[in-house]
């Protein structure tokens, strides 16, 4: 419980905006905890994403800190994410990954597959980690086996609660989950005002 003080006008003028903000990031809290629950000894990291409302992002990263979750890119300037569009627009995976190497801006340069396929090249072109995208367990042991510790894996896209565990237990260093910004209900905070 907390208690404030203060003159009553103001104070339930104030309100709603308050405790909506606070049940919002409450809720992202929350809710990351119980991912970190999930994936508990497996040796895996939960982060979180860019998918934040407008104008939040720092405090709903805050908030999913205070869940346990690690913080990963703050901005698109944090780090160099090849995307598939990407690719599409330089023409190949290999010259896009080496543009973005060869560019000196000391930043890593991580890579998106979605194909076991996109392993070998991303990584022979310069890739400094990579983030596998919709891959269920059998395609992610697969990449771990393929990867062999060379660069830390990530695994992202569609992951929730009932999938988090067998996800991290596939050997991925990290696990992404935008829905804990993005999805988390807010938790049921009230004010009352007390005369007295």
């Amino acid at each position: 419980m907390v208690r404030l003080s203060g003159h009553g006008r103001s104070m339930l003028s104030a309100e709603r905006c308050a405790l909506n903000t606070l049940q919002h990031l409450s809720g992202i809290a929350t809710l990351t905890r119980r991912y970190v629950e999930e994936i508990k000894g497996t040796g895996c990291t939960l982060l979180d994403t860019r998918k934040t409302i407008p104008g939040l992002r720092v405090v709903e990263k805050y908030a999913s800190r205070t869940g346990g979750a690690t913080n990963h890119r703050m901005r698109l300037d944090d780090g160099i994410l090849i995307k598939d569009n990407h690719i599409a627009v330089v023409g190949s995976l290999e010259e896009t990954v080496r543009g973005a190497c060869e560019a000196g801006t000391g930043l890593e340069v991580q890579v998106e597959v979605d194909r076991i396929d996109q392993i070998e090249p991303a990584l022979a072109a310069g890739a400094q980690r990579l983030l596998c995208d919709n891959m269920g367990p059998e395609r992610l042991r697969e990449a771990v086996a393929l990867v062999a510790g060379r660069v830390p894996i990530e695994a992202s896209g569609g992951i929730t609660l009932d999938t988090i565990r067998a996800i991290a237990e596939t050997g991925v260093d990290f696990v992404s989950v935008g829905r804990i910004t993005q999805s988390a209900s807010a938790a049921d905070i009230g004010l009352d005002y007390d005369k007295t």
